[in-house]
């Protein structure tokens, strides 16, 4: 099942399960993840943060990436960025 797809089916009663499938799709799961990222909201947008800090440095390029493009979401980018990193050094 694609990104997408476990997203629309996201809930409260499902929302660990559908995020452990979607980190275990790892780097590939990532450029929809930060796409996500910036146009979603509530539980969705949770869920897609914790995938992918939980995803970790495979994610950190395309979310600098995407805040150079939108000035908006690089508070988001460089929180996320610093919770993998520092995720690294505990």
């Amino acid at each position: 099942m694609q990104v997408s797809e476990l997203l629309e089916k996201l809930d409260n009663n499902n929302k660990n399960q559908l995020e452990n499938e979607i980190v275990n799709m790892g780097s590939s799961a990532v450029p929809v993840l930060v796409e996500k990222l910036q146009t979603s909201k509530g539980l969705v947008r949770g869920v897609v943060a914790m995938s992918l800090i939980r995803i970790g440095e495979d994610s950190v390029s395309l979310l600098k990436e995407a805040a150079n493009k939108n000035h908006d979401f690089t508070w988001v980018a460089d929180y996320l960025i610093n919770e993998i990193e520092g995720s690294k050094v505990a």
